[in-house]
């Protein structure tokens, strides 16, 4: 027999931390669903010794497994999503399902999972159990809400929110970095238009103007000391966005640090009401699905706080959890957060007191999905014509600084 450590919450929703004596992992979560806890963390106490060996089993490759680095692909995952769900839909047993799926999938990080999947229901094990043991390709949210759907005999219904969900995730990101690639792409274009004309155009003009001795303008000759460096030192140019994206990232170690940057974000002109926009609906969709799927509300507002992606929302959501667990409501911890519009609030308030918190969530994320389209068109009309005023600048500060000693040149000849 081995021993468990568990975290999991009572019906109260108050945190249980015990351990348990059992044969397995999936018997240990039996006997603590048994006794009326929902599992949020469970792990094995054993020697070093044990646990080595545990490893070295796992790490043997399967038949059919493959070399696979990094994690599963939002579209791929959705794909499975939507085909699984579709499977369930039509009838088929579980583990036929997940058999086609796994044959028919491409050779990577996701058909790998599958095929330790099946081994493990068909060992007996239940399919939350079997997605847990893989947290790359399915997350807390995937995991619980798949086991909601076995708990409550509904398990095609889940599938088929969950396709949804992240099928509109999807969509959200795509809009927005399609949205970017023009922006990006022009600027990228520019600045090697821009080099191209400092390395080779300018000191060539340079040369004609030291043949005729000529006594340069301030504005050219800072024009030459930064044709001078951009030759030089050219290679140092993608060092300035990956030295700013390394000092994020080294500040973000820091818990304090990680929060003040996400502050600055959110401060942004423009892009900081996006984000926040974007994080609101995604976060209000994911919590909307876990309630409407059968989730406890803490464990769904924990699963929520991990997803936000954003330390200053993730604060918000902490209060919220705080506030549920103290009996209290949604609605007054996000008002006092000031982060949400009186719309959101309200909307909540009315779901809690109506008994449809689920529905007025899933319709805050749909407002708010409309409301980042129109940000994002919106800041794409207005980069452009700062795009084409900013280059203008350049390119005019460029020409006047090469014509005004031309200039000078002709009038002295024409003496």
């Amino acid at each position: 027999m081995a021993t468990f450590k568990f975290e999991a919450l009572d019906t109260t929703g108050t945190e249980v931390k015990d351990q348990i004596q059992a044969l397995s992992e999936e018997e240990a979560q039996q006997k603590i669903r048994q006794m009326g806890y929902f599992v949020t963390k469970i792990t094995e106490v054993g020697d070093k010794k044990k646990k080595g060996k545990k490893g070295e089993a796992k790490k043997t490759k399967k038949k059919g497994q493959t070399f696979a680095l990094g994690r599963v692909s939002t579209k791929q995952l959705c794909t499975f999503t939507r085909q699984f769900s579709t499977l369930q839909d039509a009838g088929l047993p579980v583990l036929r399902s997940l058999k086609i799926l796994e044959h028919q999938m491409k050779p990577g990080a996701l058909r790998n999972a599958l095929i330790d999947v099946v081994d493990d229901v068909e060992s007996g094990s239940t399919l939350s159990e079997a997605f847990s043991r893989h947290p790359k390709c399915f997350d807390r949210l995937y995991v619980n809400m798949v086991k909601a759907g076995e708990a409550g005999g509904a398990l095609e219904t889940i599938m088929q929110r969950l396709a949804d969900f992240k099928e509109r995730a999807q969509t959200l990101k795509r809009r927005i970095i399609r949205a970017m690639v023009y922006p990006i792409a022009v600027i990228s274009i520019a600045v090697g238009i821009l080099t191209f004309i400092m390395v080779y155009i300018i000191p060539k003009f340079e040369k004609i103007f030291a043949d005729f001795n000529m006594t340069l303008p301030d504005l050219t000759l800072k024009l030459m000391e930064t044709s001078h460096w951009f030759a030089n030192y050219w290679y140092t140019l993608p060092l300035f966005p990956m030295g700013w994206w390394l000092f994020i990232k080294l500040v973000r170690l820091n818990k304090w640090g990680n929060f003040a940057v996400d502050w600055c974000y959110l401060r942004i002109p423009v892009v900081g009401n996006i984000i926040e926009k974007t994080v609101v609906a995604r976060t209000m969709r994911t919590l909307g699905t876990l309630v409407s799927s059968g989730v406890p509300i803490l464990e769904a507002l924990a699963i929520t706080r991990e997803t936000a992606g954003n330390a200053v929302f993730e604060r918000m959501y902490s209060r919220v959890y705080d506030s549920i667990r103290e009996g209290e409501t949604i609605a007054q911890p996000l008002k006092e957060s000031r982060l949400v519009d009186d719309m959101v609030t309200n909307m909540v308030d009315v779901g809690e007191e109506t008994g449809e918190l689920d529905r007025m969530l899933s319709k805050i994320a749909d407002v708010y999905d409309e409301e980042v389209n129109v940000l994002v068109e919106s800041l794409l009309s207005l980069l452009e014509p700062i795009m084409i005023v900013v280059l203008g600048l350049i390119v005019g500060t460029i020409v006047i600084a090469l014509f005004l000693p031309m200039i000078k040149l002709l009038e002295s000849l024409s003496k």
